[in-house]
């Protein structure tokens, strides 16, 4: 349990809090709370990652705490932001479909991967979605706060909704483009080892 692997805890434990800020809109300013804390656990994920890299402090539990605890994080702002209109629906439950599912396809591409020894590095595509969508939802839970506060209405108000959407677009295109992406440089991963083959590598592995 080293620095890195105590930070991406420290994430997943902000979770039920920012879920709690998010929904308990008896509190002044809910929203925005609920905003600021995935924010931070924003920062909390690009902190342990340069961490881990810096010193060399890469462990088999950070590479399974770190990717469980963004994707949770951002599924349930994703959801959050979908139920409660600030992402008009059907675009909200399509957006949530798209990129949850993406998240989904692509672990389990990785367990076929890791079952065949094959290491799969996080690609250009994967990095821009993720920025989009954590400048995005922050943004969406501002925009929620603003709503039930007043503290912008008419055009400006329209104005900084078609933004967030805008924002929220991209991140999806950007999440269909990486998960594609991602498939067709490791399309090998799919392909059947014969017999024979995995014969010899267990030999070897025995040997």
């Amino acid at each position: 349990m080293n620095l890195p692997n105590k930070i991406s805890c420290v994430r997943i434990a902000l979770l039920p809090v920012f879920i709690f800020f998010y929904l308990a809109t008896f509190i002044p300013c809910n929203y925005l709370i609920a905003g600021i804390i995935f924010a931070i656990a924003a920062f909390t994920d690009f902190l342990d990652g340069k961490i881990a890299r810096k010193y060399n402090l890469v462990t088999n539990l950070g590479k399974f705490l770190d990717p469980i605890a963004d994707k949770l994080i951002v599924m349930a702002a994703l959801i959050l932001v979908t139920v409660d209109g600030t992402v008009p629906n059907p675009y909200g439950i399509i957006i949530s479909i798209i990129i949850i599912g993406r998240e989904l396809i692509i672990s389990a591409f990785r367990q076929v991967a890791a079952a065949k020894g094959v290491i799969m590095a996080a690609d250009m595509w994967g990095k821009y979605k993720t920025t989009f969508q954590t400048i995005a939802l922050p943004l969406l839970m501002l925009q929620a706060q603003m709503v039930a506060s007043e503290w912008l209405t008419g055009n400006g108000l329209l104005a900084f909704q078609i933004v967030n959407y805008c924002l929220i677009g991209i991140a999806t295109l950007l999440t269909i483009i990486s998960a594609v992406n991602y498939i067709v440089k490791n399309k090998e991963v799919l392909k059947e080892t014969p017999k024979k083959e995995e014969e010899k590598e267990e030999n070897k592995t025995s040997n």
